[in-house]
């Protein structure tokens, strides 16, 4: 289930979008101020941001959230302006859409952000991974991998022989403010080499991991 964050301040609209979109199958966390955004950030698969918040505005803190995690963001906002609208695609959002709008719209709009650009798979010795439909076959069986497994995996495979600090796994899979411990990271290796033996994760001692190419 895509996780979505509604930051709105409108008590009547941030409530009644809420359960729309829980109606049609996302789970939706909503908050009123841009300063609980960050708290929130690294669980999100998508944001709807309101311009004008009590805190200021949005388009102010934007460019060092999506620095911290990038993710499609739908700004929702009154402001009308060609040059607001600019302003908002500049600083790193997908879409802009103007108050008042149609739920309808809006849901199709975020299916859209969210859609898998085509089956993309890629391929590392005899194991086969589709980003699109998060599956993982090795020799033609198909492997079961929790999603942050599938995460995991997926990041060692495209950039074999590169070094990853546990620091830096732990950021890009989970997000430090979701998962504090690195011990998070080691686990879930552990968990990958039981479940695909044949794969050559690397341990480099204080450092982190590197998924090393056969020779």
């Amino acid at each position: 289930m895509n996780q979505l964050l509604l930051i709105e301040d409108d008590p009547l609209l941030g409530e009644g979008l809420q359960q729309y979109l829980h109606s049609h199958g996302f789970s939706c966390r909503w908050i009123t101020q841009a300063k609980h955004a960050e708290q929130y950030w690294f669980q999100a698969d998508l944001v709807i941001l309101d311009r004008q918040l009590p805190d200021g505005d949005s388009l102010t803190h934007l460019p060092n959230w999506l620095a911290k995690k990038a993710i499609p963001v739908i700004i929702l906002t009154a402001r009308t302006e060609l040059d607001d609208r600019i302003d908002g695609l500049n600083a790193g959002a997908r879409d802009y859409m103007l108050k008042p709008f149609a739920n309808e719209e809006l849901l199709a709009r975020i299916q859209v952000q969210l859609r898998p650009l085509g089956d993309a798979e890629i391929s590392f010795h005899d194991l086969k991974i589709n980003l699109s439909t998060r599956t993982t076959f090795h020799q033609g069986v198909e492997v079961s991998l929790k999603p942050k497994e599938f995460q995991l995996l997926a990041l060692l495979v495209k950039n074999p022989n590169r070094v990853y600090h546990r620091d830096e796994l732990l950021n890009k899979v989970w997000g430090h403010q979701a998962f504090p411990s690195t011990r998070t990271v080691d686990n879930h290796i552990l968990h990958l080499r039981q479940k695909l033996p044949n794969l050559h994760i690397e341990t480099l001692r204080g450092i982190g991991y590197r998924l090393k190419s056969k020779v």
